[in-house]
């Protein structure tokens, strides 16, 4: 290969622990490189080592080089001019990637100046220039304004702008739209193909999505273990993969959870929702004069019946979150009423509130993030104990704990253990026996494996599957992933703008789709079989 990004034989040891073995990849200028598999795979200590960012007490061989010039190794005055040069990096979570007390005008700005002898005045011309080319239009969103200020696809958007901003021969994106709805995930996407297209640069896009790159990527490197095992042209790898790992990951994309049919009950709702409205107020525009409260929920209607799977999903900012929280008593409405075994749970007080919210439970997105990192599991999962009148405690307890940790697919004795010694889709598991030890009516799901790689959220699918029949217990299922909601789900409800705009059977929604929001989700939803065959659809126009 005569430029772009080479790595050969690469292989890196972090305190003798060997976490890349021999790796091989070929990035070429204009060219779109997937690097798919499963978390702890080593995708991201790949992007990690070409960019001379490896954590202290790592130890790297083999050959990294950028158009000839080696990398691998340099000092780090070098390679602090290659950074954002020549070499851009797009994080995975943007909020984290960004600096909270600067502008986004000036954080892009910031990278012009390293490397382009201008004052900052041009370099914020450039900035107010890359940011409209990322689609912020500066009219409608300033460069003035800060990254809370910024939806989650305009703060991606605001750091592939920083990655691109010197224009530089190589972008690397570790898992860019990990967290982005399917249609801000299209558009994101599109715009780091088309950006890479017309720069000629080289794009390496990282990530455990093979739906997601099927109809994106010229080629397809698969990692397992930090070694690479199969890499091919895109179409060839995925329709005739030749690696076990890789048939593995095609069928676990293509997962469908066992789910045994059961008859709704045809009592009363479970859980009832009537016209619930949710409003903020906004800032004033004057001294004298008060703005209207922006409403993010408006009335919404909403039932689950006893053994029901319900999906709801929808673009970021359309009142999902809002609206499972207020259902959830963690907010107060401010219109409607929200029933629970025909018991309002509007206005419910004292012993009355506890137990309707022992009857109601959720899996959070993040379970790392919803633990106490210095509590044991036994104390985690046993957490929700306190709902309960008579809360059994000492051997009780532990038993209970146990049993229910059984239940999910661990072992009794990781109560012993912290969260941190887990993996992602263990910690979900003890997510999941957290809610259901008090023996909930109803689990909430709030995109509870948006954030998991194919293999893990096939097993997690089935466990709740299984649970399910089990347990009889039913489900809202919260989540901009398509696939997920249609998998696992009997009805679906689709919300735009705070109001639900389309519902019905799942299959009936998906299949023939009423509202044009429902159109624009599931044609932005990515597709293995349609990329497989050939008839991919264009990508998403680019919008703010």
């Amino acid at each position: 290969m005569t430029g772009g990004l080479s790595i050969r034989d690469l292989s890196v040891a972090i305190h003798g622990r060997t976490v890349l073995r021999g790796v091989s990849l070929e990035v070429e200028p204009g060219g779109v490189l997937a690097l798919v598999g499963e978390s702890g795979s080593g995708k991201s200590m790949t992007a990690l080592a070409a960019m001379g960012l490896l954590p202290p007490g790592a130890v790297a061989t083999g050959a990294v080089a950028l158009d000839g010039t080696p990398l691998l190794n340099r000092p780090e005055a070098e390679l602090v001019r290659v950074r954002g040069r020549d070499i851009g990096m797009v994080f995975q979570e943007p909020m984290t990637a960004l600096n909270p007390v600067r502008t986004i005008g000036d954080q892009v700005a910031e990278t012009v100046r390293q490397h382009q002898a201008v004052g900052r005045a041009d370099a914020l011309l450039l900035a107010h220039d890359t940011l409209a080319r990322v689609g912020l239009d500066p009219a409608a969103i300033p460069p003035d304004r800060y990254p809370h200020e910024l939806s989650g696809g305009q703060r991606q958007r605001v750091a592939i702008a920083i990655a691109v901003a010197c224009r530089p021969r190589i972008i690397l994106a570790d898992e860019p739209t990990t967290a982005l709805d399917v249609t801000t995930q299209a558009q994101v996407l599109d715009l780091l193909t088309r950006l890479a297209r017309e720069d000629g640069a080289g794009l390496l896009l990282i990530t455990h999505d093979l739906a997601l790159v099927a109809g994106m990527a010229d080629r397809i490197a698969v990692m397992k273990d930090g070694a690479v095992v199969e890499q091919g042209e895109a179409l060839d790898l995925l329709r005739a993969p030749q690696h076990p790992y890789t048939q593995g990951l095609l069928r676990d994309a293509a997962h469908l959870p066992v789910r045994t049919p059961r008859p709704v009950d045809p009592a009363g709702p479970l859980l009832e929702v009537c016209g619930l409205v949710r409003e903020y107020p906004r800032p004033r525009p004057s001294l004298f004069r008060a703005a209207p409260p922006f409403r993010a929920v408006d009335g919404v209607d909403l039932t689950i019946r006893r053994g029901e799977s319900v999906g709801l999903v929808g673009p970021s900012g359309c009142g999902k979150s809002t609206l499972l929280r207020t259902v959830l008593a963690l907010e107060v409405l401010d219109r409607g009423e929200v029933r629970l075994l025909s018991r309002s749970l509007t206005g419910a007080r004292g012993a009355d509130l506890r137990d309707l919210r022992r009857r109601i439970q959720v899996v959070f997105q993040d379970p790392y993030g919803s633990f106490d990192p210095r509590w044991t599991v036994e104390r985690l999962v046993a957490e929700p104990l306190h709902l309960l009148p008579d809360p059994p405690a000492g051997a009780a307890r532990r038993k209970r704990v146990e049993a229910m940790l059984d239940s999910v697919g661990l072992s009794p004795a990781d109560a012993d253990r912290y969260p941190h010694q887990f993996s992602g889709g263990q910690r979900q598991r003890i997510a999941i026996a957290r809610a259901l030890i008090v023996e909930p009516a109803v689990v909430a799901l709030d995109e509870a494996v948006s954030a998991l790689d194919v293999t893990i959220r096939a097993r997690i699918l089935d466990l709740l599957a299984d649970l399910a029949d089990r347990l009889g217990l039913s489900y809202l299922f919260v989540s901009h992933d398509l696939a997920v909601v249609r998998a696992i789900t009997d009805r679906v409800l689709v919300m735009e703008a705070g109001r639900i705009v389309e519902e019905g059977p799942t299959e009936q929604v998906f299949q023939a789709p009423r509202h044009a929001m429902t159109r624009a989700l599931v044609a932005a939803a990515p597709s293995l079989d349609l990329a497989l065959a050939g008839r991919v659809e264009p990508a998403s126009p680019v919008a703010p």
